[in-house]
């Protein structure tokens, strides 16, 4: 169900800000794509990352295709069906990174780090849905990039990292970081 951990392929990026979207310029954390992480249905994988812990499962959905980040929470997407093309750091970032994303892939995106859905991919027979989870006790907010949201920027510094793998627990690579 859940790769083993000495077999996980792991991808990290760095994202400089971009106008107003901060990325990862304010804690360094990276954006993470575990590939292949898991083959498990969606009420599997919440049960796991139930019993891991380290984060709380909110919703079933796709992406949203208007460039947005969180200031309040770290991220935690996994790909439930389907494949895309995803952008993260902004379309107009000459430093942006758009990778292709399959089911079974789980991607970390650290506060303040702009994404959103690019396309969906032709030849797959179910649409493109990620399980959304997030840190015990947070709620995420929205932010677009906007001059007018400096407040909401200032406040990732405090964003806390995970105290253990949203998929692996005690260890795994987001504790490496």
């Amino acid at each position: 169900m859940i790769t083993p951990l000495p077999n996980i392929k792991v991808t990290t990026h760095q994202i400089p800000e971009w106008h107003h979207i901060p990325n990862t310029s304010i804690q360094s954390k990276p954006l993470m794509i575990y590939h292949g992480a898991f083959n498990a249905t969606t009420t599997e994988l919440e049960k796991h990352l139930g019993e891991v812990g380290g984060v709380v499962p909110q919703w079933v959905y796709t992406m949203y295709r208007q460039t947005h980040f969180h200031s309040t929470t770290h991220e935690v997407l996994a790909v439930t069906s389907g494949s895309a093309r995803l952008c993260f750091g902004g379309e107009e970032n000459p430093e942006r990174f758009e990778p292709t994303v399959q089911r079974g892939d789980l991607i970390i995106v650290p506060a303040g780090v702009g994404h959103r859905l690019l396309e969906e991919l032709d030849g797959h027979q179910e649409d493109f849905q990620l399980l959304g989870a997030y840190p015990p006790g947070k709620q995420w907010d929205m932010c677009y990039g906007t001059q007018s949201e400096d407040a909401e920027v200032q406040r990732i510094k405090d964003v806390a990292w995970f105290r253990q793998d949203p998929l692996y627990g005690v260890d795994g690579p987001a504790l490496y970081v």
